[in-house]
């Protein structure tokens, strides 16, 4: 993993232990440009990766995957190897803000599902990795995207 995109917690999320999820970089390539796939979060519809919690039976790559299906319809390739975290703050209801580590996993994107779990609750939408980066509503995330390894998708990809 490039320790460029291994960033130090961020100060402003507190001083709580972060809590684990697992994210989906879902990708593709039109020609040579690559394309990420976004979604929206169901509740203030900012655009983001498919993520979510830890799953019994399932490591990291796995759970990106199966998130990447519910709130996308993805279906691809997985790759074991994460291109790096970011951190955000999660509101979880009347716990408030917890701290949050998303390891990203990329997810080589050969078709998109019509009919999926989520379709009724989110957007999707494909986009360069600099506007992916300008779209995303989370900082770390914007950062983490705008330092993707090109060519080490490629490669991937094959």
């Amino acid at each position: 993993m490039n320790s460029q995109l291994q960033p130090e917690f961020p100060v402003e999320l507190g001083l709580a232990r972060p809590q684990m999820q697992y994210g989906a970089l879902c990708y593709r390539f039109k020609g040579e440009t690559l394309r990420v796939l976004m979604v929206t979060t169901r509740r203030t519809g900012r655009w983001i990766l498919p993520k979510g919690w830890p799953m019994k039976g399932r490591d990291g790559a796995g759970a990106a995957a199966r998130e990447a299906w519910e709130e996308a319809g993805v279906i691809g390739t997985v790759h074991a190897s994460s291109v790096g975290l970011f951190f955000y703050s999660k509101i979880l209801g009347k716990r408030g803000p917890v701290p949050c580590m998303v390891q990203v996993y990329p997810i080589h994107v050969s078709e998109l599902a019509d009919r999926y779990p989520e379709r009724g609750e989110r957007r999707r939408k494909w986009f360069s990795v600099a506007k992916a980066a300008k779209v995303a509503g989370e900082p770390d995330l914007a950062r983490l995207l705008s330092l993707v390894d090109l060519d080490h998708l490629r490669q991937m990809r094959n």
